[in-house]
């Protein structure tokens, strides 16, 4: 969702995401005109009449899980946005008996939260986790 128009966001998509994500983005954009949504979520700027790039991850609840808010001189990525989304929905699938390690990506190990992992994370990751 950004304050640009929806035709605005189309040909973003088809001009530039398509080129840096298979299919472009597997989701709608919205048009936030007049900024709205982005002054609830604090995130517009109502000097420069602009929106700062915040993504907000809701789960179906309508619940924030995560949020990222970066000014825009600075870009996003995209495929980690995705990433997060995977690694949510899976952590919800398994109703928080799976937790996904930092850099997780879907196929990789995941986690089982519990006494047993406090303080011992540090070895699963060394031989299973590390950064590709």
């Amino acid at each position: 969702m950004s304050i640009d128009s929806m035709f605005v966001h189309k040909m973003w998509d088809d001009h530039e995401l398509s080129k840096m994500v298979d299919g472009g983005v597997p989701f709608a954009m919205l048009s936030d005109a007049g900024g709205r949504v982005g002054k609830a979520y604090g995130v517009y700027d109502e000097d420069g009449g602009v929106e700062n790039r915040g993504r907000f991850l809701i789960d179906p609840d309508g619940v924030i899980q995560g949020f990222e808010v970066l000014t825009p001189p600075v870009g996003r990525n995209v495929n980690e946005t995705l990433r997060q989304i995977q690694a949510f929905q899976l952590v919800r699938a398994s109703e928080g008996t799976e937790a996904t390690p930092s850099g997780w990506k879907p196929g990789k190990k995941i986690l089982k939260p519990g006494p047993d992992l406090v303080g011992n994370v540090w070895k699963e990751w060394k031989t299973d986790m590390a950064f590709d």
